[in-house]
C-alpha cells in the first residue's frame, strides 16, 4: 500500500478525534462514522476514568484534540515527505507507557506512516482507547488491518523496538530488547523559565503546562527558574484558576501526603492549597509539588539547562516553547530529541 493512502486514513481519523475532543455532537457522516459509532466512542471516553482514576474526561479529550489537530492531510504530508517510505516493512514493537491518555500514539502513527507494521504493547493503564480508534482507522484504510497488532502480553517476534518507561524499566528494556534496533526512553521532565515580564494570562497558560494530566507527563513543567527578585505571589495569582486539580482523589492524596512528609521534616514550603512550592535545584519534583530556584542572570539559566539537557523534555518560557504549548507537540517535535521517523526510515 502507498503512503498517500495511509495519510488519508489518519487525516480522517484526525477529523474524528477533533470532533470528539471539541465536544461536538454527531451531525453527519463527514466525521467518518455513524451516529451510533460516534456515541460508542463517547462512551469509551467516559469509561476511561473507571479504568484509570487519572484519566478524567477533560484530559482524555485534551489528548484527542491535541493529537487530532496535527492529523490533517496537509500536515501529515509535509511531515512525511522528508523521510523515505519503506518498501520492506518491518515489525516494530511499540511498548507504551500509560501515564497520560494516548501517550504512545505518535510512535504508533510514525511506524505506520513510514511503511512498517506496528505491534503495540499496551499499558494496562491505557488499554482501550487506542484500539477503539484503530478500529475506525482500519475502516478508513482497510489495508492497515494486517499491519496493526495490539497486545497486553508477550509481543512475539519483532524486528525493532520503541519502548517508553521509567529509569527502572530501562534495565528491563535493555535485557529483553537490547539485541534489536531500538529507541529506549526513560524519565524526563520539563522546566519553565520566568523572566518577570509575564502577564497574568501567560501565567495561567503556564498553569496548563503544570497541571494538565495532573502533572504526570514528561512534558509537564515540574521546575521553575525565576529571577532573584521575583515575587512568587504573581505566579500564585496566575495559576489560581487551576485549583480544581486538587479535587481529584489521586492528586489530592499526593498533595496531602507530600505536604505532611515535608512539614514533618521541617522543610520550608510555599502552599496555595493545591500545589506546593519548594526551593531546590533538583530538576525532578514529586507530584503536586514544584521545585523552584532563583537565578542571577541568563548565563546561570543556560548553564543549568546545559547540565540537565539529557533529562529535559520541554523548556517553556518567553524565549522558549510558548506558555501553554508544552502539551501540544507538533508532528516533528520528537520525544527525547530523537527523530523517530529518521530511525524508522533506516530500518
Amino acid at each position: 500500500m502507498n503512503q498517500e493512502t495511509i495519510i488519508k486514513g489518519f487525516a480522517q481519523l484526525g477529523k474524528l478525534m477533533r470532533a470528539l475532543g471539541n465536544n461536538q455532537e454527531w451531525t453527519d457522516f463527514s466525521v467518518g462514522v455513524t451516529e451510533q459509532e460516534f456515541e460508542s466512542l463517547q462512551i469509551t471516553i467516559n469509561k476511561q476514568f473507571s479504568y484509570n482514576g487519572w484519566f478524567v474526561k477533560e484530559n482524555v479529550k485534551n489528548s484527542l484534540l491535541s493529537l487530532g489537530n496535527e492529523l490533517t492531510e496537509e500536515r501529515l504530508s509535509n511531515w512525511a515527505k522528508s523521510y523515505a517510505y519503506s518498501n520492506n516493512p518491518k515489525k516494530v514493537a511499540v511498548i507504551m507507557a500509560g501515564n497520560i491518555p494516548l501517550v504512545g500514539f505518535h510512535d504508533f502513527l510514525s511506524a505506520l506512516i513510514s511503511g512498517h507494521h506496528v505491534v503495540a504493547k499496551l499499558s494496562s493503564d491505557d488499554a482501550t482507547l487506542l484500539p477503539k480508534l484503530a478500529e475506525h482507522l482500519v475502516e478508513f484504510t482497510p489495508d492497515l488491518k494486517s499491519r496493526i497488532t495490539f497486545s497486553q502480553g508477550r509481543i512475539g517476534a519483532v524486528d525493532a523496538v520503541i519502548a517508553t518507561g521509567s529509569n527502572n524499566s530501562l534495565k528491563y528494556f535493555e535485557q529483553y530488547f537490547g539485541k534489536y534496533p531500538h529507541i529506549f526512553r526513560k524519565n524526563r521532565t520539563s522546566l519553565a523559565v520566568i523572566d518577570g515580564s509575564e502577564s497574568k494570562e501567560q501565567l495561567y497558560e503556564l498553569g496548563k503546562d503544570i497541571f494538565q494530566y495532573f502533572g504526570l507527563g514528561c512534558r509537564n513543567v515540574s521546575h521553575l527558574m525565576i529571577p532573584k527578585s521575583y515575587d512568587l505571589n504573581l505566579f500564585f495569582e496566575g495559576i489560581v484558576e487551576h485549583g480544581d486539580v486538587v479535587n481529584n482523589n489521586k492528586y489530592g492524596n499526593n498533595y496531602d501526603y507530600n505536604k505532611a512528609v515535608y512539614l514533618m521534616n521541617k522543610a520550608e514550603l510555599l502552599d496555595n492549597n493545591f500545589v506546593l512550592l519548594r526551593e531546590s535545584n533538583d530538576l525532578f519534583s514529586p507530584l503536586s509539588m514544584i521545585h523552584y530556584q532563583r537565578y542571577a542572570d541568563q548565563q546561570q539559566v543556560d548553564q543549568y539547562l546545559s547540565e540537565h539537557e539529557e533529562a529535559l523534555q520541554v523548556i517553556v518560557g518567553n524565549s522558549y516553547t510558548p506558555f501553554g504549548k508544552a502539551q501540544a507537540p507538533a508532528l516533528n517535535d520528537y520525544a527525547d530529541g530523537v527523530d523517530t521517523m529518521q530511525w524508522l526510515s533506516s530500518l
